[in-house]
């Protein structure tokens, strides 16, 4: 099947008329749980059924991506138009590449749903993007692929075949739609340094468990049922007022604990039951948030971690989230911030120095542990603190953390990424697992200062030789220069140097091999030669002439294509099916056969186009440097 559609041009007039298929290619799995009657045929029930929609992200670059989601319709197989967004909702897509988050629990009508439709506005958006030094600079021109400044923008798709939405009395049903920023989004910088960014979304989507993420729920209390283990909390996305908004516009969810969940409430910590009847003795729509999994069978969201009261962000005290990035002294240097001011506001900046003390608290999240100290916090740590904010000057914000025995740091999982080093011990002195450090949460690791971090400047930690404690962790199978994900907490300050030192501990590691890759090659100029060899099942791209963009990255692992030992090719899935665009003067040509894509791409190079990008997304192997693509986009000029 082809399809053939132009991009238009983004005006408030075009958009209301228009839907722009060119922005979008949305791929939605629903999660039925015990439903027989899926068919074409089956008859529309009477009555309501429910749906609740999460929102993650695929990695990318972006320090913060925020637009305004103004809009979320379900069209059925009738023509009935149903919205699943009660209000315009300000969202970050890029704080969920880890989580999911939700968005709305929706009761709409029972039936077969055909089309979503989801409208968003670029007209206030605060997007920020690292520079080549690592620093974040806010982009002000975003464009379409045409070059004219983005606005607001209306988008459409067909849910067809195994992608239908089928609402049914009485199976609550689940709908993740998954940003692909990476994919969607070029920056490119001018002489100066100053930004400008194309904007070619797709909203992908997964069978809600096949890759499970950890959820994240946010909204008021509702009530609490300490005999049968739950609670409900009513649905507030995002950074909507927790506390002052009341009304069920987003729905309620239904949160279930045991003995393991750990509750940190107004400060103090709980686990189980005791975290249950502390939380039953709090106020009516006191702030909470959740993090937990959403689990089939029955479905259910069972909460890990509970946070409520003063525990939450926009509450009594300001609040600070980033990595540290250096410290000088009890003076942390923080990256990457988001500022929740007391009282709800927030301001993304892209470095706070935080003042701790003798009376600054700090826990550790997933711990009970109370025997933690400000020497606890190292370089690298992924923080979040409490305090007050004593400079509010742009240009040098400062908190102080110890604010009469209220201000707190809380240690959170920090995820590492890097490639694993051959290193041999001797069996008497075995050595830790060692990893080539690329990125901490998604930052480079250029912007990290580690002196300071051992005892003496020899014992600092070293980023081209980044020692891991694993512990009982299973690392069988990771062999030299495999790329990993680590998640864990960044070992003491100044620690002293022992016999076997570690510079982390690590929770879990994840060979990332086996996670969807996204390749990105751009050609400067661009290139009548960047398709080395083409045919029904294959497309091998040659590396000359490529410019800044020549990788393969996976969980933000980035593997260069210059140093592989073959050309990097691209090739169907074993059916052959996917999305397979070709982009040329606004025109964009969808094939759905690879066989199709590869034969028109052929006839538009004799024609004497030039390849100017080329990007795929699925997995990769590295041997082969072959990745195999369900969706794949040649720019052509």
């Amino acid at each position: 099947m082809k399809i053939f559609y132009r991009q238009c041009r983004n005006t408030a007039a075009a958009m209301r008329s228009h839907f722009l298929l060119s922005l979008f290619l949305l791929f939605i799995s629903i999660s039925l749980v015990g439903c027989g009657a899926s068919s074409d045929s089956t008859a529309e029930a009477e009555g309501d059924g429910e749906i609740v929609i999460g929102l993650t992200d695929a990695e990318g670059d972006f320090a913060s991506y925020t637009v305004d989601v103004l809009s979320l319709t379900l069209t059925k197989a009738n023509g009935a138009v149903v919205e699943t967004l009660p209000l315009s909702t300000r969202v970050d897509f890029a704080q969920y590449t880890e989580m999911t988050e939700f968005l709305t629990a929706a009761t709409v009508p029972n039936g077969v749903y055909v089309k979503a439709s989801m409208v968003l506005d670029y007209s206030d958006a605060d997007i920020w993007v690292e520079n080549a030094a690592g620093d974040a600079v806010k982009v002000n021109d975003i464009v379409d692929t045409d070059g004219m400044p983005l606005r607001q923008l209306d988008v459409a798709v067909n849910l067809e075949g195994r992608t239908r939405l089928v609402i049914a009395p009485g199976i609550p049903s689940h709908l993740t739609l998954d940003f692909d920023l990476k994919a969607s989004n070029k920056v490119r910088f001018d002489g100066a340094g100053v930004p400008t960014q194309v904007v070619e979304p797709f909203l992908l989507a997964d069978v809600a468990l096949e890759r499970p993420k950890i959820h994240r729920l946010r909204g008021p209390l509702a009530s609490v049922d300490v005999e049968n283990s739950h609670f409900d909390v009513i649905l507030r996305p995002f950074h909507h007022r927790l506390t002052t908004d009341r009304h069920r516009r987003f729905g309620q969810l239904e949160v279930v604990t045991n003995n393991a969940t750990l509750f940190d409430i107004n400060g103090d910590d709980y686990q189980g039951r005791a975290g249950l009847v502390a939380l039953d003795e709090q106020p009516r729509f006191t702030a909470i948030i959740v993090i937990g999994d959403l689990k089939l069978n029955p479905r259910r969201f069972e909460a890990r971690e509970v946070y409520a009261g003063s525990s939450v962000p926009g509450g009594e005290l300001d609040v600070v989230t980033g990595n540290v990035i250096a410290r000088n002294g009890d003076s942390l240097t923080v990256k990457g911030v988001t500022l929740i001011r007391a009282g709800g506001s927030v301001i993304f900046n892209d470095e706070v120095i935080v003042n701790m003390g003798d009376l600054t608290q700090v826990k550790r999240q997933l711990s009970m542990g109370t025997d933690y100290d400000i020497d606890d916090v190292s370089v690298g740590q992924r923080v979040r603190v409490f305090g007050v904010l004593t400079n509010d000057m742009t240009t040098r914000l400062e908190m102080d953390a110890g604010v009469n025995n209220r201000g707190r740091v809380k240690m959170r999982l920090t995820t590492l990424r890097g490639t694993v080093l051959d290193v041999v011990g001797i069996p008497e002195q075995p050595l830790p697992f060692v990893l080539d450090l690329q990125a901490i949460d998604g930052r480079h690791i250029g912007l990290f200062d580690f002196s300071g971090t051992g005892d003496e400047p020899a014992n600092d930690a070293d980023p081209a030789f980044y020692e891991i404690d694993v512990a009982t962790l299973d690392m069988s199978g990771l062999i030299s220069d495999t790329p990993v994900k680590v998640r864990g907490f960044v070992r003491s300050f100044g620690q002293v140097s022992t016999a076997a030192p570690s510079d982390f501990a690590a929770h879990t590691i994840v060979d990332v091999t086996a996670l969807k890759a996204v390749m990105t090659i751009g050609w400067v100029p661009a290139s009548s030669t960047a398709i080395a060899g083409s045919s029904a099942d294959s497309l091998t791209l040659s590396l000359e002439g490529v410019g800044r963009f020549h990788h393969v990255a996976r969980a933000r692992v980035a593997i260069d294509l210059t140093m592989a030992d073959t050309a990097p090719r691209i090739v169907p899935r074993k059916n052959g099916e996917g999305m397979y665009r070709l982009v040329q003067s606004g025109v964009v040509s969808v094939h759905t056969e690879f066989a199709r894509f590869t034969a028109e791409l052929e006839t538009r190079l004799r024609d004497g186009a030039l390849v100017k990008h080329v990007s795929a997304s699925g997995p990769y192997n590295d041997a082969r440097a072959t990745i195999t693509a369900g969706l794949a986009t040649v720019v052509l000029e």
